[in-house]
């Protein structure tokens, strides 16, 4: 394994729940020799990829970060869909998230949440499986046949007693969100969420992003959303260049 690549397992190695590491720990989570890994991240901090803090431990750097978000997949579409994610924050008070579809997981590239919000498991930069969430089940029905399938023949992850973990259950939800429009995921992800999700479409019509408003269950009905939340995923398409239906 080259340097590079090995440089790259040592950035892996942060994670949402462990954003700060020691050498140590990077050393264990990586499998590299201490003193291999030492050489990795004293060229990571020179570069900027990597932070040291006060206490030692060790952080992703600034540099990194700004590197990332020039990603244009994730930075012009998170522009655009900004003012529209914000007038449904606006509207909603509520969770409001974009995401993409990068192989078989969801990718958030946005989320706009206030203090009262319900508590999501995802974060801006996280992964996500796609069967579960209201986004990634936008993304899953409008993915290609071949990825649809590989997904149903694999083992399908449960989060909570509601999430559909059936293969025949979930090509039958896949198809309702095409024929709709819309997915509603109802505790699927945890016992006290549901999102409501509209697919975002490209110049050629074709689905780009997934648009989601999550909330706290009860608190209104998933359907008085559908509406707010198909809206300005056509406003976000429409300003990239789609087509109106």
């Amino acid at each position: 394994m080259g340097l590079t690549a090995r440089s790259f397992d040592v950035l892996a190695a942060f994670t949402p729940d462990r954003p700060t590491l020691t050498l140590t720990e990077l050393s264990r989570a990586t499998g590299l020799p201490l003193t291999t890994t030492h050489r990795i991240v004293g060229e990571l901090l020179e570069w900027g990829a990597l932070e040291r803090r006060d206490d030692g431990a060790l952080q992703i750097g600034l540099r990194l970060w700004r590197v990332a978000s020039l990603a244009p997949r994730g930075l012009g579409l998170r522009e655009q869909a900004l003012p529209f994610m914000e007038d449904l924050f606006v509207a909603t008070g509520e969770n409001v998230q974009l995401a993409v579809r990068e192989g078989r997981e969801a990718v958030f590239l946005e989320r706009l949440a206030g203090r009262r919000s319900v508590k999501v498991l995802t974060r801006v930069g996280d992964r996500f499986a796609l069967h579960a969430t209201g986004v990634g089940l936008v993304l899953l029905a409008h993915a290609p046949a071949p990825l649809q399938d590989d997904v149903l023949a694999s083992p399908l992850e449960a989060w909570t007693d509601w999430t559909i973990t059936d293969p025949k259950a979930l090509r039958r939800v896949l198809a309702e969100v095409r024929r709709t429009g819309r997915a509603i995921s109802d505790r699927q992800v945890t016992p006290d969420a549901v999102s409501v999700a509209a697919p975002v479409r490209g110049p050629s019509h074709d689905v780009v992003a997934a648009l989601s408003v999550v909330v706290r269950r009860g608190s209104v009905a998933p359907e008085a959303l559908v509406p707010a939340v198909v809206a300005a995923a056509h406003g976000i398409s429409r300003t990239l260049g789609a087509e109106a239906d």
